[in-house]
This record gives structure tokens, C-alpha cells and sequence, in this order.
């Protein structure tokens, strides 16, 4: 089974206008929002039977300076959205990671742990609320969904392959591809990852390539102690 996820790039140019709106975006700054982060997937997927939850302290440990050294030359802020009646219904993060930002022909920062309801008016929202936070830090342009350090969890969105996904692999509502085009991401780049069948035996080349690098004597196999000892 092949799975596509897309990056997106945003080129921050928009020009802001303030309008009255009945939503209400809210950094996450103590426990209760910090809960309210976690509970927004919980509402998005609470029907979707492919949805993986993430482990929470996995990813309180990313916005962490004690866990995570991304910050030592970078910064990460987040927020959560309700709407007039203070029901959650998105949240999105945005960083700078000073280690890659300006690597790219314009500076770069990012956006990532984005969820939100079948809503552009609410997508709009976060996606500029993010945008401004890294133009105000001397971005010039967004990438995302991205991480906030390591490339290999939390990063890209699902557009094809609607299954339950590997660990550290995205899944997302079909709709949100819609939400980034439509406010005006377009596509960086393609990732593909695979799932692999276990139920269905391998061939038997596959058991003659194993014994013969098994028996390699630069190679040694163990299995993993959990207890360190």
C-alpha cells in the first residue's frame, strides 16, 4: 500500500486586515489550554476508526526547552480556537528553526500540529495567525504541517491512502488538503511511505538474502533489553 503525504509552502505576502470575528484564538500558555490542545484531535477524529492518538507527552515534550534542543537556536509557540459559543474547533503551531530557516532562498519557518473543523473561515484563521507570528520573527515564507525538530514524526499531510498509518506517519481529515489550498499553500515537495502486509508470507528470496546477512560476522542481532541489564 503506497501512502503520499504533501509538504506546503506558503510565501508570507498577504496583507493583514483586521475584521471582527466571533472566533477567538488563545496562545497556550498553562494547563487548561495546554489540555484543550490535546482535546482538539480527540473532537476532530471522535468518529474516525483509522485515528491514531497521539501520546501527549510525546508531544509536550517538542514544545519543551528542557526536552527538546531545537530551541536553542529556535523558537515554537502554539494556540487553540474556539468558536462564539467556546467550543474547540482547531489549534496550530508555528516555529523557527534557526538551524535550517535561512538555508532556503527566502527565510523559512513553519507551521505544524494543525487540526481544525470542515471550516476555511476557521483554517484561515489559524494558517495566518501562524503566518504573522513568523513574519513578525523575519520569516518570508511557511512551511507545514511540519516538526519542530526531527523530520521523521509529525511531518507532512495525507493525501492519499486513507488507513491507519506507521508511527511517527500523518493522518489527517481528507478535507484538510482543501484547507491549505485553498488559503493558499502550494506543494513543496511529495513524501511516500509503505505499508507491508505481514499477514502475507514473504517470498522465499526474501528468507535467503536474511540467512545470508545473518551470517555475516559484522553484523550481530540481539533483542531489546528494557530492563538495562
Amino acid at each position: 500500500m503506497e501512502i503520499i503525504n504533501f509538504i506546503f509552502f506558503y510565501l508570507i505576502i498577504f496583507v493583514l486586515v483586521k475584521i471582527k470575528n466571533p472566533m477567538k484564538i488563545t496562545e497556550v500558555t498553562n494547563t487548561i489550554t495546554k489540555q484543550q490542545f490535546h482535546k482538539v484531535p480527540r473532537l476532530i477524529y471522535k468518529n474516525d476508526p483509522n485515528w491514531i492518538c497521539q501520546v501527549e507527552g510525546m508531544v509536550e515534550d517538542i514544545f519543551n526547552p528542557a526536552k527538546n534542543k531545537t530551541f536553542k537556536n529556535g523558537k515554537a509557540i502554539r494556540w487553540i480556537l474556539t468558536d462564539e459559543k467556546g467550543n474547540l474547533i482547531g489549534r496550530i503551531a508555528a516555529f523557527v528553526n534557526g538551524n535550517i530557516a535561512y538555508t532556503y532562498e527566502q527565510p523559512t519557518g513553519g507551521c505544524g500540529f494543525f487540526e481544525c473543523t470542515d471550516n476555511q473561515e476557521a483554517a484561515n484563521l489559524l494558517f495566518k495567525t501562524a503566518a504573522e507570528w513568523n513574519r513578525k520573527n523575519g520569516m518570508e515564507a511557511m512551511d507545514g504541517p511540519i516538526n519542530f525538530g526531527e523530520n521523521y514524526v509529525n511531518w507532512g499531510l495525507l493525501v492519499d491512502g486513507f488507513m491507519p498509518q506507521g508511527y511517527g506517519m500523518p493522518y489527517n481529515p481528507t478535507y484538510y488538503e482543501k484547507l491549505f489550498r485553498n488559503f493558499g499553500f502550494e506543494v513543496y515537495f511529495e513524501q511516500y511511505s509503505y505499508h507491508l502486509d505481514y499477514t502475507v508470507p514473504f517470498p522465499e528470496r526474501f528468507w535467503k538474502i536474511a540467512e545470508w546477512i545473518a551470517k555475516k560476522p559484522q553484523y550481530n542481532f540481539r533483542h531489546i533489553n528494557f530492563k538495562g541489564n
